[in-house]
Parts: structure tokens; C-alpha cells; sequence
């Protein structure tokens, strides 16, 4: 029998159909088992790093914390034992088998156990880096007890009574043991109670000077004479200092009150005082430096920045502001950001407030007034009553 063209077209489509029907009967389709919960990723040895350091330190100016991964070991410094326990804890329980190399500060091995310090000159300055040129970070006054945690050739990490930390020149402290530091300690000290002045090399002001002196600088005191101290220096010089330029220690404890008068009358003595990042002196003041001298000078020792004074006293409305309050000064939060603290002054009341700016002056929000600060008026976000309150402040009369 002939196959027309027709007939041969009808066949060959049945034989496919026929052959299709077959396979898909042969191939079955392959179903993925769903599973009910998601694959545990493992962290990182960087986000675990992360996560210690927002743990144990998140402010790098009073914390000092640094890790990372090289090789098969992981090294840095700390000087948060609690820090580094932590950190090896988490590597281990997530997997990680690493050659601890993290230091504890401070190191004294690279110290020769001289992990003491006591600062030497009038006004020491703690810069963020260990060189000249870095920024200035604070400043630590004469006689002021320190804690020297590293060394990077003669430049050394140290940390001062309210926890600051910053880099040194080893010229402008004396470093010492522990046993030194306690012998030094058992003497009995002065305070130089006026705004600048200088030692001397005999019981004489027209004696070789030598240094210069500040408001706050402490010394021992070697011998009491008719017009002079006689004091010795931590790095041992003797030198001779104004009667009626000082005041003994303990003397100045008992004496000295934190009041709102008081507090004003500190801050109004240092007005005209130029304006100098990082500066917590008679020689030059930043906003929170200054505040802090008000403060310090009347027997209360406030945080170093002004983000950190925020957090002292108590919250206290606009409203309701009392002579010695601190007014804070920012951005605004944002859904985007935090609040961020940038400035602070101190309230005089009359609509008035002291701060460094330029130089330490008065300004108002009274837009009537000719000391109308619009700047700062706009960027007000708190203020916080400091007196009689004990958050986050350190009384030196103890």
C-alpha cells in the first residue's frame, strides 16, 4: 500500500505523541526536601571581633581594646582582661582554633614593671597618637598620678584618674614602680591655687625660676619656710613656691564647696581664656575642659568630653534650669542617626550661659540680646543639673 504525503505527516505525529507519553511516564520529577529552619552561618573571626569590642569597649578614650586575624593567630592589645578572655571564649565555641597573641596592658616587660607615672611639667599634653603632631587629646596637670599601660619609642600610653587615655612624651612624666609611686605618695602635698606662677631655685623670687606653675599643679612638700615652701618634684628637683601661692592639700579639701556662686565665680575669673582643642588648663580650654575646670576647681571632677558630661547629673527641662547647669549643644537624632554631642556651656541664669568658643565668653538665647548666640540657640538639645547629684561625677574632697 502507498503512503501519501498526508497519511506519512499523520503517522510520524501519533509516533512522536506516543514516544513523549512514554518518557514522561520513564522520568519522574526529583522533589527537594523543604527543611523547616534555615542554615546556621558561622561568624566571622572579624564580626566576632566586633562584637567583643562593643561588649567591652565602646569608647575607645577610656577603654583600650584592638584584635585582629594574621595568619593562624590572632593578636593585638587590651588592657581589659575580661576583654580577652571573652574574645578567645567565642573563637573557641564557634570553631576556631587560633594562637592567642592578644597582650594585656600594661606590658611590663616592655616596661620594665615602671607601669606608674606622676606628671612632671605644669601642663602635660595626651595626644591620639604617639607624635608631636597628632591631635590633642587632653591634658593631665603637675603631679597628677598616671597609669602607663604601652610604649612606642619615647612616646607612652597612659591613663589618667578619670580613665582618659592617650600617648605621652616619656620627658614630661616621671615613670616609676608601683613601690616608688607609693613612697611618693606618702608625702604630704600642696595645691598652686593661682592662675599661673612659677618655682624657684632658692627661697627668693628673683632666684633662678625652675618652671612655670598653674592653678591645680600639686606638689610634695619637703620643708615649710617664713614666705616659701620648699617642694620636691616627681622626678625629684627641689624647688621653692610662694606661701601665699599655694595651699596645702588636705587644706584645700576642707575648704573648697561647689556652689552655684562659687561655680560662677570660677567660671567668670577665667573669661577672655583662649580657645585650644584638647585643652583642660589655665593655658587654654576646649567647651568640655572648661566645664570640667569650673567644676574641678570647686572640688568635683567631671568625664573629659562633652559627650561623656552628658551623662553626668541628672536631665533637668529648659524650664527649669538652675545657675551651674550644663547645657548641651548638637545634632538631633534622627531615624537615620543618634544624637550627637558636640558642645557644652554653663547656664548663668537671666537666659545667659559661659562657654569656650573662640575664646571663653557669655552668650544668650535672648534674641533681643546683643549676646544672642542664634548658632548655639539652634543646636540646643539638653542640659543635666550637676549639684547634689553623684552619677557620673568623682568628688575630690574624698
Amino acid at each position: 500500500m502507498k503512503i501519501n504525503k498526508r497519511n506519512k505527516f499523520i503517522i510520524l505525529s501519533i509516533l512522536c505523541l506516543l514516544s513523549l507519553s512514554t518518557m514522561a511516564q520513564i522520568v519522574k520529577p526529583i522533589i527537594v526536601p523543604q527543611t523547616s529552619t534555615p542554615p546556621i552561618l558561622k561568624p566571622t573571626v572579624y564580626s566576632i571581633i566586633e562584637q567583643v569590642r562593643k561588649k567591652h569597649a565602646p569608647d575607645k578614650r577610656v577603654v583600650f581594646f584592638q584584635a585582629e586575624l594574621d595568619s593562624n593567630q590572632i593578636v593585638g592589645k587590651t588592657n581589659l582582661p575580661a576583654a580577652k578572655k571573652d574574645l578567645l571564649n567565642r573563637l573557641k565555641s564557634n570553631g576556631y582554633t587560633l594562637l592567642d597573641a592578644v597582650k594585656l596592658l600594661p606590658d611590663n616587660f616592655l616596661l620594665e614593671n615602671r607601669n606608674c607615672g606622676i606628671a612632671n611639667i605644669s601642663v602635660l599634653n595626651l595626644r591620639s597618637q604617639p607624635k608631636e603632631s597628632a591631635e590633642l587629646a587632653s591634658q593631665a596637670l603637675l603631679g597628677t598620678p598616671l597609669k602607663v599601660l604601652d610604649r612606642e619609642r619615647n612616646w607612652y600610653m597612659i591613663q589618667t584618674p578619670d580613665n582618659y587615655i592617650g600617648w605621652a612624651d616619656g620627658s614630661t612624666f616621671a615613670r616609676i614602680t608601683q613601690y616608688q609611686f607609693d613612697c611618693f605618695q606618702a608625702n604630704k602635698f600642696l595645691i598652686f591655687a593661682k592662675p599661673y606662677g612659677f618655682s624657684y631655685s632658692k627661697a627668693d623670687e628673683n632666684s633662678q625660676t625652675i618652671s612655670d606653675l598653674t592653678w591645680g599643679n600639686v606638689l610634695a612638700v619637703k620643708d615649710t619656710l617664713q614666705d616659701f615652701y620648699e617642694v620636691i618634684y616627681p622626678d625629684g628637683r627641689n624647688a621653692f613656691i610662694l606661701k601665699k601661692e599655694a595651699i596645702g592639700h588636705q587644706e584645700w579639701k576642707q575648704s573648697v564647696t561647689a556652689s552655684e556662686q562659687n561655680l560662677v565665680n570660677t567660671a567668670f575669673k577665667m573669661q577672655g581664656l583662649p580657645y585650644l582643642w584638647g585643652g583642660t588648663s589655665w593655658k587654654g580650654v576646649d567647651c568640655s575642659g572648661f566645664t570640667r575646670m569650673i567644676y574641678q576647681s570647686n572640688g568635683i571632677l567631671l568625664p573629659r568630653d562633652a559627650s561623656q558630661q552628658v551623662w553626668s547629673g541628672v536631665e533637668v527641662p529648659f524650664d527649669s534650669l538652675q545657675v551651674g547647669d550644663l547645657l548641651f549643644f548638637g545634632e538631633k537624632a534622627t531615624p537615620e542617626k543618634p544624637e550627637r554631642v558636640v558642645h557644652v556651656g554653663m547656664w548663668l541664669g537671666n537666659k545667659e550661659f559661659i562657654h569656650s568658643s573662640g575664646m571663653v565668653k557669655i552668650s544668650s538665647f535672648d534674641e533681643c540680646a546683643l549676646r544672642y548666640d542664634a548658632h548655639n540657640a539652634g543646636r540646643y538639645l539638653r542640659a543635666r543639673h550637676i549639684l547634689g547629684t553623684d552619677k557620673g561625677i568623682v568628688s575630690l574632697k574624698n
